[in-house]
């Protein structure tokens, strides 16, 4: 029944959460001020302002195989080169998380092989056909995975399933080779009416870094044409071997998508739950202009004294729109000192219950560690308290001690290695920044070699909690 209350109270106090900034608190204006601590007021979205890349290009090589046609093909069988090549190459647009355009050239030839040696010509030889091709289309994208997937289950997100289709124009040469030689069969150019085609499919992406995405993709191209086969006039003798309405293929490829922009992440990719961190963050960081406050505020939690029901919130803690500090899960240990948040415990044991449910809470006096952002070298505002008592023990101390980086097991281990380097260096820099001798720390990264909980291999194995665990920086005496 607590924790139920303590979650209506969570509910309740978000919409009007502000936060109490330490005047050491990290604040490098590398987000826009979107938000406006303690009211409702939003700056339009632009592209400045947006947090995720949205365009990329895409190229890629396979196999087109006809389906149905007169010629030999897949369907009626028993001929040779059918295998020809196709390639593409697109750029593309992403609209939502879901939804995409492209806008797709591709180039080809499809082989359709002899007629079947046992069953002749009505000429008594052996024709094959080839086709080469070139194309435009535009195509839609729908990212299925993104409208399937759960945004609470913790994915690292690196396989997608996307569905394409589109329309556009096709420009071909079909060609019949025979025992008396090559001869141009057909001929069509692009953009007249009866070079209209369609084409659709799926395709299977794996992400294997923030630049690069892999895919797999099967498409059905619809000519609408009986003569691209090589067949000749649909009247011929030899378009009259099979009742197809058009001569239609699979297409199968190989690809790689080069996503562009300054962002971490493109937007096919994106976790919304980073977006609520984010916004969170931006109310952390957000100065609240106390001159609009008549009596000014006192405690610098972004409330103003004139209806502030706590003049001396603590600096770091989030606190409601009465000024009072949060206590999400209602146990009397406020969230800033909190280690079980949203789990009540014993203020003797930090707010945690003397039987774990979480982490295990170490009590005993040390150097605590921070923990980070998925995807993020930022030092949290509500962290800085814990860094501000690493500044007053390590100035205290005789020793020297090693400030090392670690992360969770989603990426690959050299983007994992460079990412905990930067976690270490932003804390060191922090530290050296207010006053610790830069002869006392040194920065090193261990990437995900050095797990808190090693059972999160991989991260889909372990809860959030310890997957944000492992995204850490802690000291070491040397």
């Amino acid at each position: 029944m607590k924790l139920s209350l303590a979650i209506v109270a969570l509910a309740m106090a978000i919409p009007a959460v502000s936060f109490a900034q330490d005047s050491t608190a990290v604040s490098n204006g590398e987000y826009p001020n979107t938000f406006s601590s303690g009211s409702a007021n939003v700056s339009p979205f632009t592209n400045q302002s947006k947090r995720f890349n949205d365009w990329s290009i895409s190229a890629g090589a396979g196999v087109p195989l006809i389906q149905s046609a007169d010629m030999t093909s897949i369907k009626n069988g028993n001929g040779k080169n059918l295998f020809g090549y196709s390639a593409y190459l697109s750029i593309d647009k992403a609209i939502t998380h879901a939804f995409g355009l492209k806008l797709q050239y591709d180039r080809g030839e499809t082989r359709q092989g002899f007629f079947n040696t046992k069953d002749a010509a009505p000429d008594a030889t052996s024709i094959a056909g080839r086709t080469q091709y070139d194309a435009i289309s535009l195509l839609g994208d729908i990212n299925f995975s993104n409208l399937l997937r759960r945004v609470d289950n913790h994915s690292p997100y690196r396989w997608a399933l996307h569905g394409y289709a589109g329309i556009g124009t096709i420009a071909y040469k079909a060609y019949q080779k025979d025992i008396n030689g090559q001869r141009l069969a057909t001929e069509i150019k692009p953009f007249k009416l009866g070079s209209l085609f369609m084409q659709a499919g799926a395709g299977l992406k794996y992400k294997i870094n923030r630049r690069l995405d892999l895919e797999g993709r099967l498409m059905y191209v619809v000519t609408g044409d009986d003569e691209f086969d090589g067949g000749g006039d649909k009247y011929s003798t030899i378009n009259k071997r099979e009742e197809q309405v058009s001569d239609n293929f699979f297409n199968a490829t190989l690809g790689i998508s080069l996503k562009l922009g300054k962002h971490e992440s493109h937007l096919m990719w994106h976790d919304p739950l980073q977006e609520i961190y984010y916004k969170l963050d931006v109310l952390a960081n957000k100065n609240q202009d106390i001159e609009v406050c008549k009596k000014g505020d006192a405690d610098n939690d972004g409330v103003c004294d004139d209806w502030d029901r706590q003049l001396d919130t603590p600096a770091g803690a989030r606190v409601d729109g009465a000024g009072v500090a949060l206590d999400t899960d209602l146990d009397g240990v406020i969230d800033l000192y909190d280690k079980c948040v949203t789990v009540p415990g014993p203020v003797e044991n930090n707010g945690c219950p003397t039987t774990p449910t979480g982490p295990v809470v170490e009590t005993e006096t040390k150097l605590e560690g921070i923990e980070f952002d998925l995807n993020s070298d930022r030092i949290l505002p509500s962290n800085t308290p814990i860094l501000n008592n690493a500044v007053n023990y390590i100035n205290s101390s005789t020793g020297s001690y090693s400030v090392i980086g670690a992360t969770d097991t989603r990426g690959t281990d050299a983007y994992n290695q460079k990412l905990s380097e930067r976690r270490a260096n932003n804390v060191k820099n922090y530290l050296i920044k207010n006053g610790v001798q830069t002869g006392k720390i040194n920065a090193v990264g261990k990437g995900e070699k050095d797990l808190k909980y090693p059972e999160c291999e991989p991260a889909t194995k372990c809860p959030e909690w310890k997957n944000r665990a492992n995204r850490r920086v802690y000291f070491e005496a040397k």
